[in-house]
C-alpha cells in the first residue's frame, strides 16, 4: 500500500513539481516511510511509500529507467516474479524490485505488458520518447487509481482528495452518481461522486499522450473454459496447490502478518494456510475476530462464531486478538471514513473491518490478510441444479437435492430446495411482483429506492440509466448455464465498488489489505471447473471443503453455514445513532433536500423504530441516507 500521483501537461509545458507536491501531500497517510517527487519535461510524477515486503524496503520511488529513461511511481505487489523473471530473460533477477519488473515488462512489451503481471497493482509510467503516460489497474481493482483529464492537462492519483489538491481541478458535485448512491446501483465502474473525476477500472489500461487517449481491457474471464482432469483428486490437489500459492505471494511481508478470522470457511482457510506457509518463521499469524458478547440470545444464536474461531485458534500457530464489535456504533468515527473514502459509505459493516484495521496497526501489522468473497470465487455451485433440472437429468437431481437435505442444507425439505433453485430462478419477474403485490408487500414490489426525490429521478433520468446498466446482467438469465452464473456472479460491479472502499480503509491504517480468493489465477481455474466440482454429494463448494482435508478443523471444514452480522447492525444502528438519525430523518437536512423525498424517509424511519432488531431494509436505507448528508456536509455539499 502507498500512494502515487503525477501529472502530464498535454500541451506541451514543463511539468508542476509544486502541483505534484501537493496531492502528495493529501496522500501521506497511505505512506509514511518515504515520499518524493520527480519532474521532467512535460511530466511529473510523486510517491509516497508504504514498505510491506522485503524487496520495499530498497524501493526508491519514482524512479527512472538509466537506459530507456522511462519513469515509473507504483502501488503495486507483482506475485509471479519468478516466471516474470524468467520471461524478461538475463536482465532481470529475482532480487528485484516490483516496479523494477513492471519497467522491464514496459521495455518488453509495451502497453501489452499488464497481461503478463500477476498481482495487485496500479501504476503509471512517463514514456519520454512517446510523450505519454501509461497507466494500468489489475484485474480486480484492489488498487485504486483515479484521474482528470482535459485536452491540455491528464492527473492522476490513488485517491481522490489528491485530484482535488491540485487548484487545475474543480470540486463539483456528480448528481448522477448521488442518484444512484441512493437507488443502490453500483455497476459503473469508472464513475464517481466528483464531476469529471474518473476511476480507471481494474483489468484496464489508459494511455495518454499529446494527441492520443486510449483506454483498453487488457483481461477478461473466458466462460467458455472448461478444464477436465483424470479424477477428483486431481481436481482437489490442483486446488490446494493453487491456493497455497495465492495464499504464499500475500504473505510476502517484511513486517508482522494479520489475518481476519470469522470462523467460516473462507476466512479460517486463508488463515490456517498462512499459518502453514509461515511456519517456522521467527512471528505467529496475527488473527483479528470480532466478537458480541453484549446482544441478546436470540442474536448471538445467529452471530455467535466463537465456537468455531476457537476450533481454528486450538489447532496452534496464532497470536490471537479479538474486537468486541457489539460495544461500536456502525458509525463509529464516520467522519473519519469519510475524509478518507472521499465520499459516502454504503458499506454496513465497513466498522467492523476499520475496527479491525485499528487493533492489527496497533499491533505492528501492514499486511491483513482477508477472505473476501471465496462465495463467488469459488462458487457455491446451486445453479447446477437449475441446469440439470434445464437438461432434464431427473435422477441426478433428485439425487444432489436429497444429499443436500442431509448435509449442507440439513432440516430443509427437498420439495423446498427443488422449488427455490429450480423452479423459483424460471418464474417470470412480473409474476414476482404479482405475488408479493398480493400479500401486501408494496414497497418490495414497487421499489426499494424510495428515498429518491421525483426531481432528481427527472434531473439524472436515473431509472433509464438504471436500466441500461442492469439489462445485460439479465439477458437470459433464466436460460444460463451453471458456468455462465458463475461468471456473472463474479463480474458483478459490487466488488470493485467493496475493493475501492476497502483499499481507502486500509490505507488509513497503514496496511495493505490482501485477497487470496481474488488473484486472477484461481478465479480462472474456479470458473473453468465442472459444475459438480463446486456442488457435489449434498455440499456447496465442494472442491474447497474436499482441498482443506488436514489443513482446516473437520468442524469447519463441514461447516454447513456462516454467522448472520445483521442482527448487531440493525440493533447497534438505533441504539448509539438515534439522535443523529432523528435529526436527519425526521427534521431534515438541507444537504439532502435537493435529493429525496421526506416523506418517505419519516415513513421508512418510523417503521424502522416498530422493530428495528428484525429490520426489513429500511436500516440500511436510513444508514446510507444519514452517511450521504454527513458526506456532503463535510465535502462542502451543502446547499
Amino acid at each position: 500500500m502507498s500512494g502515487i500521483c503525477g501529472l502530464f501537461n498535454r500541451n506541451g509545458g514543463p511539468g508542476s513539481a509544486e502541483s505534484v507536491s501537493a496531492m502528495l501531500c493529501a496522500l501521506r497517510h497511505r505512506g509514511p516511510d518515504a515520499n518524493a517527487v520527480w519532474h521532467g519535461g512535460a511530466a511529473a510524477l510523486g510517491h509516497c511509500m508504504l514498505h510491506t515486503t522485503p524487496e520495499s524496503l530498497y524501493e526508491r520511488l519514482p524512479m527512472a529507467e538509466p537506459t530507456s529513461g522511462h519513469v515509473i511511481t507504483a502501488d503495486a505487489r507483482i506475485d509471479n516474479r519468478e516466471e516474470l523473471t524468467a520471461k524478461l530473460g538475463p536482465t532481470a533477477h529475482i532480487r528485484q524490485t516490483d516496479s523494477e519488473l513492471i519497467l522491464a515488462a514496459y521495455d518488453r512489451w509495451g502497453e501489452e505488458c499488464p497481461e503478463h503481471l500477476v498481482g495487485d497493482f496500479a501504476f503509471a509510467i512517463w514514456d519520454a520518447r512517446r510523450q505519454m503516460v501509461f497507466c494500468a489497474c489489475d484485474p480486480m481493482g484492489v488498487k485504486s487509481l483515479y484521474y482528470y483529464l482535459t485536452g491540455g492537462l491528464f492527473l492522476f492519483a490513488s485517491e481522490v482528495k489528491a485530484l482535488l489538491a491540485s487548484p487545475e481541478v474543480p470540486r463539483r458535485l456528480n448528481e448522477m452518481r448521488v442518484a444512484e448512491y441512493l437507488a443502490t446501483l453500483f455497476e459503473d465502474r469508472s464513475g464517481t461522486f466528483y464531476k469529471d473525476i474518473l476511476r480507471l477500472p481494474g483489468a484496464h489500461t489508459l494511455t495518454v499522450g499529446r494527441y492520443r487517449l486510449h483506454s483498453h481491457r487488457y483481461w477478461a474471464l473466458d466462460p467458455r473454459r472448461e478444464l477436465r482432469l483424470g479424477s477428483d483428486d486431481e481436481y482437489v490437489e490442483a486446488f490446494r496447490d493453487l491456493f497455497t500459492e495465492t495464499v504464499r505471494c500475500r504473505t510476502r511481508s517484511a513486517f508482522p502478518v494479520g489475518a481476519a478470522l470469522s470462523g467460516g470457511l473462507d476466512s479460517s482457510s486463508v488463515a490456517c494456510t498462512a499459518r502453514n506457509v509461515k511456519a517456522g518463521q521467527s512471528s505467529p499469524l496475527h488473527t483479528f475476530s470480532l466478537v458480541f458478547p453484549g446482544l441478546p440470545d436470540q442474536d448471538k444464536r445467529l452471530i455467535d462464531e466463537r465456537p468455531q474461531i476457537q476450533a481454528v485458534l486450538a489447532t496452534g500457530g496464532f497470536d490471537a486478538h479479538f474486537v468486541e464489535a457489539d460495544r461500536l456504533s456502525p458509525m463509529w468515527q464516520v467522519e473519519r471514513m469519510h475524509f478518507h473514502l472521499d465520499h459516502a459509505n454504503y458499506a454496513p459493516n465497513l466498522y467492523l473491518h476499520w475496527a479491525m484495521y485499528d487493533a492489527a496497526s496497533a499491533h505492528g501489522v501492514r499486511v491483513f490478510l482477508d477472505g473476501f468473497d471465496g462465495d463467488s470465487t469459488v462458487s457455491h455451485g446451486f445453479e447446477r441444479l437449475r441446469e440439470l433440472a434445464q437438461t432434464l437429468h431427473w435422477r441426478t437431481l433428485w439425487h444432489e437435492i436429497g444429499m443436500l437435505a442431509q448435509n449442507h442444507l440439513a432440516g430443509i425439505r427437498p420439495r423446498r430446495i427443488l422449488k427455490h433453485y429450480c423452479l423459483k430462478p424460471l418464474t417470470p419477474r412480473w409474476l414476482t411482483l404479482l405475488w408479493l403485490m398480493r400479500r401486501g408487500r408494496f414497497r418490495e414490489a414497487l421499489s426499494q429506492n424510495i428515498f429518491l426525490s421525483p426531481d432528481l429521478k427527472r434531473r439524472t433520468g436515473i431509472e433509464r440509466r438504471a436500466r441500461a446498466l442492469i439489462r445485460p446482467q439479465r439477458a437470459w438469465s433464466i436460460l444460463r448455464t451453471a458456468r455462465q452464473s458463475h461468471y456473472a456472479s463474479i463480474n458483478q460491479a459490487l466488488y470493485s465498488y467493496t475493493l475501492e472502499i476497502a483499499d481507502k480503509a486500509s490505507s488509513a491504517f497503514q496496511i495493505e489489505a490482501r485477497y487470496p480468493f481474488f488473484d486472477r489465477r484461481l478465479i480462472e481455474f474456479c470458473l473453468s471447473l465442472p459444475a459438480e466440482q463446486k456442488l457435489g454429494h449434498g455440499w456447496n463448494r465442494y472442491i474447497q471443503r474436499r482441498a482443506m482435508a488436514g489443513i482446516l478443523p473437520a468442524e469447519i471444514q463441514w461447516r454447513p453455514r456462516k454467522g448472520d452480522l445483521s442482527p448487531n447492525f440493525h440493533r447497534r444502528l438505533l441504539d448509539f445513532e438515534r439522535a443523529r438519525l432523528e435529526q436527519i430523518m425526521l427534521h431534515g437536512s438541507r444537504e439532502l433536500d435537493p435529493f429525496v423525498n421526506p416523506n418517505a424517509m419519516r415513513a421508512a424511519f418510523h417503521e424502522y423504530e416498530k422493530n428495528h432488531a428484525r429490520s426489513q431494509g429500511e436500516s440500511i436505507q436510513i444508514f446510507a441516507a444519514v452517511n450521504l448528508a454527513l458526506w456532503l456536509r463535510s465535502a462542502g455539499f451543502s446547499s
